[in-house]
């Protein structure tokens, strides 16, 4: 009972002690991982946040070149309380690892790794590792294990345990019957995430992807097994030719969680005793094939590749309608199939009637049923004669696969009456000739006029520009431009010469360039790479500026070019002044200067040193 009372005292002691613990001491992120390994020798790359969180997912691994990534990463978090005199802190410590191996010798560097805390963003420093040889019995023992472990890792997940597959609603269809097509995933382990993904094409096929956010993950079986299964792409296939038609494989690589005991033994408050791995597996759906049938012989005229189920609707124009006068006929086609290739029905008006360009109005929606909705086609036309006249019926032909044969759809033939146009003007030429005589004539109107008889006197209607007065006053003006345009490309050629002469013109330009890149770096907290870009921009302006190389520039020489061109001492001695802070600031491991007030000064002094200085 005692030693009861006892562990109990010091639970609640623990536990006040994690209440009242203060986070203290800065942030930082490390890398630590050995700088001497051996080829082919198994070791840990670890990434330390010190007194941080990682934000959103925000870390960024670095490109492991020359290493091979056995496993990883794996996060992992500790935290460490300490209380002296009644002040309670706290330090927390994530840690990202990757197991790796370098397989040959030389020398490798470890590139930067990124993570966003608090605000702001930290990197760790370039890594140099040096990759020794090693013993042939070493080479050995080591392979053997890093076969050992990776087996080990690769035996935690079934041959079966991922699989991917592609569903096909059918394998064996007509030529231009759609195709359900469904990439879908089958799990029985953890995954963390997918790599190298490479989706299907569909040659031979026009496809169009259909959305799958609202899909769920649903449980199958599978083989005798029960999966967790999720459609990760689905797509709808029009076959665009018979035979047979393979598509070419998808390979996705997932990335499996495998939990693995390790020799470390379990420690209740801070756990410990497992690793997590994550483990590459290699998917490919293989090559799939499908049957396509040409469809049957004997197709009817008025087919034009439709396939599916199909409405046909119309709406006439009024039957009863005044030469010269605009009317349209409206052909509705509804239903499921390759509605985005049907074509307009052919429409036949009788000579006499203009038809122009059909109008297509659509709505279209794709789903896993296929392809629904409409086209409409409009055709206007205007009458032009009067009399009586017969529209023959619309065909609209398709092939249905379901019954395997063409169905023809037709509209009513239609009877219009077209009467004389009664605001014809009185110079018009009426014809009275029957309707079956109409087809071949043409209207004439008063396109023939009365041939004036005798000698006709003709004049000029304009004056001739040629030796006018409008002619001289162009031509001086042509004259004028050409020695206008010689005179000043003559000076452009002389000033592109005088280089001195160029850059003293093109400095404030170079200046202003490379202040936007210290803003960018400014904007990015990249305090080395600003303060190096606002010296390139204060020096450059001034060796520009005075036409002194900046090798031979000096703070001194500066002050004494600019009080001899008419700057104020004082103008002057700002220049210099912001010179030196960022020269401290560039290697200042504290942030003395601002980069903000620097960026400010710099521009504002260079514009008013740009207006006193004139050349």
């Amino acid at each position: 009972m005692k030693g009861f009372f006892k562990h109990l005292l010091l639970t609640l002691v623990a536990t006040l002690t994690l209440l009242t613990a203060r986070a203290d001491g800065e942030v930082s992120f490390e890398i630590n991982t050995p700088l001497i390994v051996t080829a082919g020798e198994m070791f840990r790359v670890e990434f330390i946040l010190t007194n941080g969180e990682i934000e959103d997912n925000s870390f960024k691994a670095p490109d492991f070149t020359g290493l091979e990534v056995l496993a990883g990463p794996t996060t992992s978090t500790s935290r460490s309380f300490q209380s002296i005199n009644g002040v309670s802190s706290s330090k927390t410590t994530y840690t990202i690892t990757y197991v790796v191996m370098a397989q040959a010798e030389g020398n490798i560097t470890i590139a930067p790794a990124q993570v966003q805390t608090k605000g702001k963003t930290l990197t760790t420093k370039a890594t140099p590792i040096e990759v020794v040889a090693q013993s042939a019995q070493s080479a050995q023992r080591e392979q053997q294990a890093a076969a050992e472990q990776g087996t080990a890792l690769q035996n935690q997940v079934a041959a079966d345990d991922i699989l991917l597959r592609l569903n096909l609603s059918s394998s064996n269809v007509y030529n231009g019957e759609p195709i359900r097509a469904s990439l879908t995933l089958y799990t029985r382990a953890s995954i963390a995430g997918f790599e190298d993904v490479k989706l299907p094409s569909f040659n031979g096929f026009w496809s169009q992807e259909l959305p799958t956010d609202n899909y769920q993950t649903t449980r199958q079986t599978l083989d005798g097994k029960v999966y967790d299964t999720r459609i990760i792409k689905e797509y709808l296939l029009y076959p665009q030719q018979a035979g047979t038609i393979t598509i070419e494989p998808a390979d996705i690589t997932a990335v499996a969680q495998v939990v693995m005991r390790t020799n470390r033994a379990f420690d209740p408050f801070f756990g410990g005793g497992a690793e997590v791995y994550n483990v590459p597996r290699k998917l490919t759906t293989g090559k799939v094939t499908v049957t396509v049938k040409s469809l049957p012989e004997g197709a009817p005229a008025s087919f034009t590749g439709a396939v599916g189920s199909f409405s046909l609707a119309a709406i006439p124009p009024s039957s009863n309608l005044t030469a010269n006068s605009a009317a349209t006929y409206t052909i509705k086609i509804s239903g499921t199939g390759n509605i985005t290739f049907l074509q307009a029905p052919k429409l036949q008006l009788p000579s006499s009637f203009e038809l122009y360009d059909v109008r297509t109005t659509e709505s279209i929606n794709s789903n896993t049923s296929g392809t629904t909705g409409y086209r409409q086609f409009e055709y206007p036309f205007i009458a032009r004669s009067e009399g009586e006249y017969d529209i023959p019926a619309v065909e609209f032909s398709y092939f249905d696969p379901k019954k395997g044969e063409y169905v023809t759809l037709t509209t009513q033939a239609l009877h219009l009456t077209v009467a004389p146009d009664t605001s014809a003007g009185a110079n018009a030429t009426t014809q009275i000739i029957t309707s079956s005589a109409k087809e071949g004539v043409r209207q004439l109107g008063s396109d023939i006029r009365f041939i004036k008889m005798g000698s006709p006197t003709l004049t000029a209607i304009t004056t001739p520009l040629l030796f006018s007065g409008k002619y001289f006053i162009i031509l001086a003006l042509i004259i004028a431009i050409f020695i206008a345009s010689y005179i000043y490309l003559h000076r452009a050629i002389r000033d592109s010469k005088n280089t001195v002469l160029v850059k003293n013109r093109r400095a404030n330009k170079v200046a202003i360039q490379r202040f936007h890149a210290a803003e960018k770096f400014m904007r990015e907290e990249n305090r080395h790479a600003f303060f190096e870009e606002m010296l390139r921009a204060l020096w450059g302006y001034m060796s520009d500026k005075l036409n002194i190389p900046v090798a031979n520039l000096t703070k001194e020489n500066i002050r004494e070019e600019l009080l001899r061109r008419g700057c104020a001492a004082d103008l002057a001695q700002h220049y210099t002044d912001i010179i030196s802070r960022c020269d401290e600031a560039q290697y200042s491991p504290a942030e003395t200067v601002h980069m903000g007030d620097v960026y400010s000064e710099g521009v504002n002094i260079v514009s008013r040193i740009e207006s006193i200085i004139k050349r």
